[in-house]
C-alpha cells in the first residue's frame, strides 16, 4: 500500500489530493495505531508568548530582514516533529499554500516576513524535506560540537530546529557558508532573542571551521555488529534497527545502497487519464509545452517520469482539471499483476485513496466494476469525487466497512480481489521522508497479524478460479514473502499464479512474485503475489 508522494518531494500532505496523488499516504493511513515518536525532551514546546518578544506585542509585524523560507520551514519542522503537520506547500487546486503558512509563521513566532515565491517553496520543500530525512545525522554533529549532551537536550525546540537548518545547508545543500551563518542568526534573534542569535553563530561557525579542515567530528564504522550499525545509522541517517534488520536481509553494502536511495531527492511520475480519453502523448505534449522535463517509463505505457517541474504541472491545473495523477509505477505495475479486463467484477479491498483503484477502473473500459471498500469514510468519499472527475465512475462503487466484517457477512464472490495491505511502507522511505522515524521495530509485528487478518477476509470475496492479489510498499520480506507462505499454509485451495506474464521478467522473483527494489529498479519498494483459487470451491483445504 503505497506511501510516497504527491506534490513536490512530497512529505506526506493533508490537504484534500485526487486520490492517485493522495496514494503515497496509504501506508499510514489505516485503522492500526501507532505512537508518535517525540524528542525526549523535558522542554516545553516553544511558546512564542513567553520572553520579551511576546508575540502578543509583534503579531502580524512585517520584518522584511528574515529569510521567509527559513521562518517557514523552521515553523514547519516543529509543526511536524511535535504536532503531526505535514511538509509539503501546494495543494491539487495548483495554489501554494504560502499564505497559511504564513500564518503559522505569525502565530508561532510573532511577526510576519515578506510572501513566499516559487523559489522559497522550492527552497522550503528541499529544506525540509532534507532535514528530516538527515535528522539523525545533523542532531549527532551539533550535539559533538556542543560539547555536552545536556545542552543538547534541553535546548529549545525552535533553537534546535535553526540549527538543523543551518546544518543542513552547509553541509548537504552547499549554500554560501557565512549567508547561512548571517541569515539563521537573524531568524535566531528576531524569533527568540539575541542570545540564542549569538549561540547559533558560535556553533555554525564552529561547523564551517571543523568542514574547512576536513575534522567533522564523524563515528567509525568499527567493532561488533551492533556498533558498526549504530555508526551507520548515525552517517545514513536511518533508525538503528532498520539498519540492523536490513544488514541481516540484504548485507551491509546492499543496505548503504538502500539508505542512500532513501537520503536522494525522490522522483515522480505521473499516469495519463485515459479514463477520460487522455494519452500518453497528450500528457507529453502539456508537459513541453511546460516545459516541465521528463522522461517516458519504460515499463507501463500511460507514464512518465519526472524529477523536477511537479510544483509547474500543479499550477497549471492538470492534476485539478483530472488529465493525468501522481502515481509510482511500481504501483501502476501491482494494477498490471492484477490485470483488470473490461467486464469483470473487481473488489479493492483496503482502498482509500483510491490510486489503484482509479487505474484498474480506467482498464475496464465502462463495462465491469470496481468496488472500493475502506474503513475510513472520508477518504471513500474523495474517491468517489476523483472518480467523478476522472469519468469513471460509471464503473466505481464505494462501500464503506470494515474488511473483516464485511467479508464474513457478504456472499457476493467476484473475479478478482485486489488486497493492498496496510503495512511499514518501508519502500517508500524516499518520498516519505518523515516515516523513518515514525517507524518502530514492533509496529512490523503488529502489522504482520493485521495483514494476516486482512489476506484470510479478503481470500472469502474470491470466487472459484478467482484471483486475488496481495499488495505492500514494503521491501520487508516477513510482510511479503513470508505473510503469502503463511497465507497458503492456511489455504491451500490457492496457488501463486506467476507474474512474468503481467510485468517485465526483471521485476518477477524466482518465487513468481513481483517485486520492485529501489536499488535496482529506482523505483518505489513494492511486492505483490498473485493468487489463483481453485475451480472448486474449497475452503481452507476442505472439499
Amino acid at each position: 500500500m503505497e506511501v510516497g508522494s504527491t506534490m513536490a518531494h512530497l512529505l506526506p500532505l493533508r490537504v484534500s489530493l485526487p486520490a492517485a496523488a493522495a496514494e503515497s499516504h496509504k501506508a499510514s493511513s489505516k485503522p492500526l495505531k501507532f505512537s508518535k515518536r517525540t524528542r525526549e525532551s523535558k522542554t516545553p514546546i516553544y511558546n512564542p508568548r513567553k520572553g520579551s518578544h511576546a508575540a502578543a506585542n509583534k503579531t502580524q509585524k512585517l520584518n522584511l530582514e528574515v529569510s521567509p523560507h527559513r521562518a517557514v520551514s523552521a515553523v514547519r519542522l516543529m509543526r511536524i516533529e511535535f504536532g503531526g503537520a505535514f511538509a509539503d506547500l501546494l495543494n491539487e487546486k495548483g495554489k501554494g499554500s504560502g499564505d497559511n503558512e504564513m500564518g503559522y509563521v505569525a502565530r508561532t513566532l510573532g511577526f510576519r516576513t515578506r510572501e513566499l515565491d516559487y523559489r522559497d517553496l522550492r527552497l522550503v520543500t528541499d529544506i525540509v524535506g532534507g532535514t528530516i530525512r538527515w535528522r539523525r545525522f545533523l542532531d549527532y554533529l551539533i550535539c559533538s560540537i556542543c560539547h555536552d549532551e545536556n545542552t543538547f537536550k534541553s535546548m529549545e525546540p525552535l533553537l534546535l530546529q535553526i540549527l538543523r537548518i543551518g546544518f543542513y545547508e552547509i553541509i548537504k545543500l552547499d549554500m554560501p557558508r557565512y549567508a547561512v551563518v548571517d541569515e539563521n542568526v537573524r531568524l535566531a534573534k528576531v524569533a527568540l532573542r539575541p542570545g540564542a542569535g549569538n549561540m547559533v553563530n558560535g556553533i555554525l561557525r564552529k561547523l564551517i571551521l571543523l568542514q574547512e579542515n576536513n575534522s567533522l567530528p564523524l563515528p567509525k564504522v568499527e567493532g561488533d555488529e551492533r556498533s558498526q550499525a549504530r555508526a551507520l545509522a548515525t552517517l545514513y541517517s536511518h533508525p538503528v534497527w532498520m539498519v540492523r534488520r536490513w544488514t541481516k536481509y540484504i548485507g551491509q553494502e546492499e543496505a548503504i545502497r538502500l539508505m542512500t536511495w532513501n537520503n536522494s531527492d525522490p522522483s515522480f511520475s505521473l499516469r495519463a487519464n485515459r479514463g477520460k480519453g487522455v494519452s500518453r502523448a497528450d500528457l507529453v505534449m502539456k508537459l513541453n509545452l511546460l516545459k516541465v522535463p521528463h522522461e517516458l517509463s519504460l515499463h507501463l505505457d500511460d507514464f512518465v517520469r519526472m524529477k523536477t517541474g511537479l510544483q509547474i504541472v500543479i499550477q497549471a491545473g492538470l492534476l485539478r482539471d483530472g488529465l493525468c495523477s501522481v502515481q509510482d509505477e511500481s504501483a501502476g505495475m501491482v494494477v498490471s499483476v492484477v490485470d483488470p479486463q473490461p467486464g469483470e467484477s473487481i473488489i479493492d479491498c483496503c482502498a482509500a485513496p483510491g490510486g489503484k483503484t482509479l487505474y484498474m477502473a480506467s482498464h475496464l473500459s465502462g463495462r465491469g466494476m470496481v468496488t472500493a471498500i475502506d474503513i475510513n469514510k472520508g477518504r471513500l468519499r474523495i474517491l468517489k469525487e476523483t472518480a467523478k472527475l476522472h469519468q469513471v465512475d460509471g464503473v466505481i462503487s464505494t462501500i464503506h466497512a470494515d474488511l473483516c466484517v464485511f467479508a464474513e457477512k457478504n456472499p457476493t464472490k467476484c473475479d478478482k480481489v485486489l488486497l493492498d495491505a496496510p503495512c511499514s511502507g518501508l519502500g517508500v522511505l524516499s518520498k516519505r521522508a518523515d516515516l523513518r522515524w515514525n517507524r518502530k521495530l514492533e509496529d512490523v509485528e503488529q502489522l504482520k497479524n493485521l495483514q494476516d487478518e486482512l489476506f484470510d477476509a479478503a481470500s472469502l470475496l474470491v470466487k472459484p478460479g478467482g484471483v486475488l492479489i496481495y499488495s505492500t510498499c514494503s521491501i520487508d520480506p516477513e510482510e511479503n514473502e513470508e505473510r503469502v507462505a503463511a497465507f497458503l499454509l492456511r489455504h491451500p485451495e490457492f496457488s501463486v499464479d506467476p507474474v512474468d506474464r503481467y510485468v517485465p521478467s526483471d521485476f518477477a522473483t524466482e518465487d513468481g512474485f513481483f517485486f520492485s527494489n529501489p536499488i535496482k529498479h529506482s523505483l518505489d519498494g513494492a511486492f505483490a503475489a498473485r493468487l489463483v483459487r481453485d475451480s472448486e470451491s474449497r475452503r481452507g483445504g476442505t472439499p
